[in-house]
């Protein structure tokens, strides 16, 4: 295994019923707050799509993770974030999580992602939702999305499944499966 894939297995704290009854919530904060387990992730995304010349990060996990990840590879950051927290006007898109509906957002104007060669990260894939909709929105923008990464799967929720061929996510790499 890898020096991510250990601190992954290692101090990933599982949370049951939360945040509803029947979710077992994988919270990787933990990882995160070891230097040595928060490098390990850094340095393995940092290696997807080499190329890339931006790294958007899905709220909120997403953005501690795209933000190191585009210091690494010298590159900037786009945080796609949760409906409401970003002044209008924005592109959109709702979706559908294990446990009811949310919304993510970009912004509309104020920042040129036509074109941009994108990596896109957030911690968990479960039901793909959340991919699949940041993707459409920076594809919407114009962006082409090289490539997609997540530090852990959870298999058993088929979100890889859910996710398929889609072009619009580039390849899919999750650093730890289970």
């Amino acid at each position: 295994m890898t020096a991510a894939g250990d601190a992954v297995g290692k101090l990933t704290r599982w949370v049951d019923d939360f945040p509803a009854p029947g979710i077992r919530f994988a919270d990787l904060t933990p990882v995160f707050a070891d230097h040595d387990g928060f490098r390990a992730v850094i340095d393995a995304l940092r290696a997807i799509a080499p190329d890339t010349e931006l790294v958007a990060g899905i709220d909120a996990r997403g953005f501690l993770l795209a933000s190191g990840v585009a210091v690494g590879k010298g590159c900037g950051v786009l945080a796609v974030r949760k409906g409401g927290k970003l002044p209008p006007p924005v592109l959109s898109r709702e979706y559908d999580l294990e446990y009811g509906t949310a919304r993510l957002e970009i912004p509309a104007d104020g920042i040129d992602i036509q074109g941009k060669r994108v990596l896109l990260i957030d911690d968990v894939l479960a039901t793909g939702g959340t991919i699949v909709a940041a993707a459409e929105l920076l594809t919407e923008a114009g962006a082409h999305v090289v490539a997609t990464a997540v530090v852990l799967e959870l298999s058993a929720l088929q979100g890889r499944k859910k996710i398929g061929g889609r072009s619009e996510l580039g390849e899919l790499t999750a650093l730890v499966q289970i």
